[in-house]
């Protein structure tokens, strides 16, 4: 009984450390729970949680990507050059972006899988190679500002309260419907995050509508949270990864193409990481040789940890990146609002995550115990 209640508590921490953390900063400071700084919060964590979902993908695979938050930068760079100095079209221009992300995370994966160098080593000498690229890419100036108006609509437009309305309709639609289908089929337990997206969406548009109205951006986030869940849990490209991630010599056994697997995973989250890489461009209006710093990566694996994606692999959803990034994102917002160091939100981050980290491997000691318990010998 034990081990699943231990199990349990790792699963529910990271929602209970969102809660604490509003509740504490809003006894704190009343503004937090403004519709502004809300607002600005969205607005703060969808590059680092878009960056997040793609560590997230290489957690579930068992490998790690220390490289994403420089090719984060080096794709928004891409993008950013292209347009302002080339005069490409927007759209083209992103579309060079992404693919440069996606040839990044096929070198990676290829190092990775043919020559079978570890991929901490392969994404850390990536890191930093990826960051002389940006400062190659942006020139002597080391900073490309963006005046293309599509580019910079992608952070600077709001949504009519009447079309957010109608977002916020059709998601708790989908929510009863999906209710519905789960109950008949007597499935209680996938009730829960249904009954939570359909709650939440019509008061996210209520506080969004009190400020600017819902911000584009959001929308396109939320976007690649949907996408990615159904990837990772309806197709079976999302199951293979699972299965390798949990383990690799069975999955191997059971006649999935691990190589392919890790190839298709480590490419689509640098192409992800380069979309973190465009949000972040177009809310900050630039890119200069800061752009995707380790800072990034670091917050980005902090809030993949946190939002309970396993270090250990094949254990976590897509979502966990946005529960992570909402966690790490509300504790920096409501220290800058208390006017706290820099040292202070770095050090209360690092508590967080060392928390997040010590959880996760309890819960999966607590998980592996009764096969262990079983196996020994006189059992």
């Amino acid at each position: 009984m034990a081990p699943v209640s231990t199990a349990r508590l790792g699963r529910l921490a990271p929602p209970l450390a969102l809660v604490v953390i509003w509740l504490v900063m809003t006894l704190i400071n009343p503004r937090f729970l403004s519709a502004v700084n809300l607002t600005n919060l969205m607005l703060q964590i969808v590059a680092v949680g878009a960056v997040a979902v793609a560590v997230v993908l290489v957690l579930l695979i068992g490998e790690i990507d220390l490289s994403v938050g420089a090719v984060s930068g080096l794709g928004a760079g891409v993008t950013a050059v292209l347009s302002v100095k080339q005069d490409w079209p927007a759209v083209l221009a992103i579309i060079a972006g992404l693919l440069t992300g996606a040839l990044v995370g096929l070198l990676h994966a290829t190092i990775v899988t043919r020559v079978g160098v570890a991929s901490f080593v392969v994404t850390l000498a990536g890191l930093l190679t990826w960051q002389g690229a940006l400062q190659l890419v942006l020139g002597e100036t080391g900073t490309v500002n963006l005046d293309d108006p599509q580019l910079v609509a992608i952070a600077g437009t709001f949504l009519s309260p009447a079309l957010g309305w109608l977002i916020a309709a059709v998601i708790t639609a989908a929510a009863v419907a999906a209710v519905v289908v789960h109950l008949r089929a007597d499935r209680p337990r996938r009730v829960w995050p249904w009954v939570l997206a359909g709650t939440v969406a019509p008061v996210a548009v209520l506080v969004f509508n009190a400020d600017r109205g819902v911000p584009l951006a959001v929308v396109v986030f939320l976007l690649l949270l949907a996408g990615g869940d159904v990837v990772m849990r309806r197709t079976t490209l999302g199951r293979h990864a699972v299965a390798t991630g949990s383990n690799a010599s069975g999955a191997r056994r059971a006649g999935i193409a691990v190589d392919r697997i890790r190839m298709t995973v480590f490419a689509l989250a640098s192409v992800l990481a380069v979309t973190g890489g465009i949000l972040a461009a177009s809310r900050l209006l630039a890119v200069n040789q800061s752009s995707g710093s380790t800072d990034l990566m670091l917050t980005a694996v902090a809030a993949a940890a946190i939002g309970g994606a396993s270090l250990f692999g094949g254990r976590g959803t897509v979502w966990s990146a946005l529960l992570g990034a909402l966690v790490v994102g509300s504790l920096a917002n409501g220290l800058d609002l208390l006017g706290a160091s820099s040292a202070i939100r770095l050090i209360a981050t690092g508590v967080v995550l060392a928390l997040a980290v010590g959880l996760d491997t309890v819960a999966h000691r607590a998980e592996r115990q009764p096969f262990t318990e079983h196996s020994r010998p006189g059992r």
